[in-house]
């Protein structure tokens, strides 16, 4: 007999941030992902706002990846009054706690900014969380292993299966009673330099479906020769490159590919390189310690990493930052939203010499789509800067399949869905990739829109 249960769109509904899916079962509620919303002013609100259900009543979160926008409201949750476990792959829960910390930190020493140079309308600026709410979420972490299932309770079981995003990352089925129910989390590249090829669902009743490429194919140029026709041009005009990247895979898969330069002698040998984010050296100890779930050997991350100078504090920073000579410098955030690589863009942002290269997908209400649509200015600690330094993008270096591939993904399942719901995507791309589906395989697709409630 089929156990009925509803679905709440709590994040990621609409939109390409903020992922949350609450399952609420007969006698237990489980919420799949507890990302944080970015992007513009309207959805970072949503994160001071209470959660349309009770809280105190989820008992457990199972999560896909350890990106911020699935993760990051793990501290607001357990502020909230969330007493339950949080299972997740062992490298995703270490990805956790390091992007959690960070979080925490950037949040304190923001609203420390805020208040300090006072431009912000809040009296005073408060964190969203701290690292003492971080201390207290980590208790809950319980790692899991990929590709077993795991019993829940008598009726429902779960499972995490390897989708090659960023290390650790998972989608994630879940038997309710014997239906099946798909959480594709993130899916990641078929030919990815660092990761394995996504594993595929063979079943699913309901099908929960990332879109954020679902309207467009990645670029077939190659990487390596973009990436070093940028480098060579930057130098030619003696300035600095500088790579907003996120702490987790891009800055290494960057490092990998600023490494197969200089070792092919595409680049000049004394050129410096400079990872200027601590969580992403953290996550490189991650790298090193789950190296069963990327494709470098334990030599080769070693070779890798002696090509970069990472940096140890911020007194270091401001060192580089003075350092007028031509640099490869790769510092969070990947999307311009904060971090070290706001200090050098104060800095450099308005050098014609410089060379700003985004790496990754820009969400919108973000700096980073900011300057991919030619901002004359953009505003960071309180002050607008001029941009008179050229913006290139590495489009092909997304770590999210493309419409093809997430076409692929989907190939394997054996019978028509009952409903396939997109998820973390725009408009433009849900719409699309809903029309590719249905003319596709001929499946029944809805695009559900935040705070929505579906019952099954």
């Amino acid at each position: 007999m089929k156990e009925s249960f509803k679905i709440h769109f709590l994040g990621a509904s609409g939109m390409v941030t903020g992922s949350k899916f609450l399952l609420e079962l007969q006698g237990r509620t489980i919420l799949i992902d507890c990302g944080l919303f970015q992007g513009i002013k309207e959805l970072r609100e949503l994160n001071w706002a209470q959660l349309p259900v009770r809280v105190s009543e989820i008992h457990l979160v199972l999560l896909t990846h350890g990106h911020l926008d699935h993760c990051g409201f793990l501290p607001r949750l357990v502020n909230m009054g969330f007493s339950g476990n949080i299972w997740g792959t062992a490298p995703t829960l270490d990805i956790a706690e390091v992007i959690l910390r960070d979080s925490a930190k950037i949040q304190e020493e923001d609203a420390e900014r805020a208040n300090k140079e006072g431009f912000s309308k809040h009296k005073p600026a408060k964190p969203l969380y701290n690292i003492d709410d971080v201390d207290k979420t980590v208790t809950r972490f319980e790692a899991k292993k990929e590709g077993d299932w795991l019993k829940i309770d008598n009726q429902t079981q779960v499972r995490f299966q390897y989708s090659g995003h960023i290390l650790g990352a998972t989608f994630i089925e879940l038997d309710i009673s014997g239906r099946r129910i798909v959480f594709s989390g993130d899916v990641g590249r078929n030919h990815d330099p660092l990761l394995r090829a996504p594993e595929k669902p063979d079943s699913a009743d309901l099908l929960f479906l990332e879109s954020t490429y679902g309207d467009r194919r990645h670029p077939a140029e190659n990487m390596y020769d973009k990436l070093k026709k940028i480098i060579d041009e930057t130098i030619e005009n003696n300035g600095t490159l500088i790579i907003p990247s996120f702490a987790v895979e891009r800055a290494q898969l960057l490092m990998y590919m600023v490494w197969q330069l200089h070792k092919e002698k595409k680049i000049p040998q004394s050129l410096p390189v400079i990872l200027d984010t601590p969580m992403g050296k953290n996550v490189l100890d991650i790298f090193r310690k789950h190296h069963t779930w990327h494709t470098l050997s334990l030599d080769e991350c070693a070779e890798m990493c002696s090509r970069v100078h990472m940096v140890e504090s911020f007194k270091e920073t401001w060192e580089w930052i003075d350092n007028p000579s031509p640099k490869i410098v790769i510092a969070g955030s990947g999307m311009v939203t904060g971090g070290r690589v706001l200090s050098y863009l104060q800095q450099y942002i308005s050098r014609p010499e410089t060379t700003v290269l985004l790496a990754g997908y820009q969400a919108e209400g973000t700096r980073g789509r900011s300057l991919l649509k030619g901002a004359d200015e953009i505003k960071f600690f309180g002050k607008n800067y001029p941009v008179k330094a050229r913006i290139e993008i590495l489009q092909g270096l997304s770590g999210h399949a493309d419409v093809d591939e997430l076409l692929d993904w989907i190939s394997e399942i054996k019978k028509s869905p009952e409903i396939v719901y997109l998820i973390h995507g725009e408009a433009h791309a849900l719409d699309s990739f809903r029309l590719k589906i249905k003319d596709t395989y001929g499946w029944k697709v809805k695009i559900p829109h935040l705070f929505d409630i579906e019952e099954h």
